[in-house]
């Protein structure tokens, strides 16, 4: 089974606020990204659809900050996914700094059977991890056994504020509830060792590896450390549509050994690689699962890339 478990949709780019990338950042698009200077990629569903077809499921992300403006709402995401229920998983955007509201976000979203996680991102919410409303949110979560995927790392609106990005502040969040599953995305670059340390450290942490591949020399970098480490059972595929396409990712995740062939330099193990492809991330997450194979347009997929 291959789980996309990092993806975008949104209506209108509005709808993300002021949490668009400021117009000269072209970081997060790629070097080889085809979009303008001022403008996002498509993120439509019709879109969404299409990149979606290499994989089994895909998670779909909303989002939510009154700091920044922003909010792709739950019901969006869940009719989306209601049409394309054995595709598609709901995540709902919970911001915590309204507390109140952010309770009856999570329990609305716990009653939708098209919605199965929650997703925040402290940085773009302007809260820290374990701020005391983001712990009760985080608590209640665990106790309805729904997953959290946390945008812990990079940003790229000017207005988000990187210190409470930082992976490591998500120790003490934890300690506290070791029965919270918890996603990071991006693996919590640019601090990885922070995130790979997290994963070494905690079971119910883990993390995708969503936007890294289109820095090929950065991911080598990066999964050669976490295989080094031990810890790339902990890892989860993830595209970061609309920015990178599932087959684009997976492409270039099977390449990455190519940049150091001919030279003294480690290489990743290949069934590392492929592990993390097909690994099995609704269980690990205590989601259930509705498809039970690999669909052939899948295993074609992953044979295309044999060496």
């Amino acid at each position: 089974m291959i789980v996309d478990c990092h993806t975008h949709v949104w209506e209108s780019p509005e709808q993300l606020g002021t949490a668009r990338p400021h117009a000269e950042c072209r970081i997060h698009r790629g070097p080889a990204s085809s979009v303008g200077d001022d403008a996002l990629p498509d993120a439509s569903t019709e879109q969404h659809l299409r990149a979606s077809e290499p994989v089994d499921r895909s998670f779909v992300f909303g989002f939510k900050s009154r700091y920044l403006g922003a909010e792709i709402p739950a019901t969006f995401i869940s009719s989306y996914a209601r049409q394309h229920p054995d595709k598609l998983i709901g995540a709902a955007g919970i911001d915590p700094t309204n507390l109140s509201e952010a309770l009856d976000d999570l329990r609305m979203a716990h009653e939708d059977p098209y919605i199965k996680a929650i997703t925040a991102s402290p940085a773009a919410q302007d809260f820290h991890p374990a701020d005391s409303r983001a712990m009760q949110i985080f608590t209640e979560a665990a106790r309805l056994e729904m997953p959290v995927f946390l945008h812990q790392g990079v940003h790229f609106s000017v207005a988000s504020k990187m210190e409470f990005a930082r992976p490591i502040l998500l120790d003490e969040v934890a300690r506290e509830l070791p029965g919270l599953k918890i996603v990071i995305a991006h693996l919590g670059h640019p601090w990885i060792e922070e995130c790979l340390v997290l994963l070494g450290k905690h079971p119910n942490i883990f993390a995708d590896i969503s936007s890294l591949l289109h820095r090929p020399w950065y991911a080598y970098n990066a999964l050669l450390s976490a295989y080094q480490y031990g810890v790339m059972d902990k890892f989860l595929f993830g595209s970061d549509f609309p920015y990178t396409s599932a087959t684009t990712a997976i492409e270039s995740l099977y390449r990455i050994n190519q940049l150091v062939t001919g030279t003294n330099l480690p290489t990743v193990p290949r069934p590392f690689l492929a592990a993390i492809v097909e690994r099995d991330a609704l269980s690990l997450l205590g989601i259930e699962s509705h498809a039970s194979t690999v669909s052939n347009g899948n295993a074609a997929l992953l044979d295309a890339n044999e060496p």
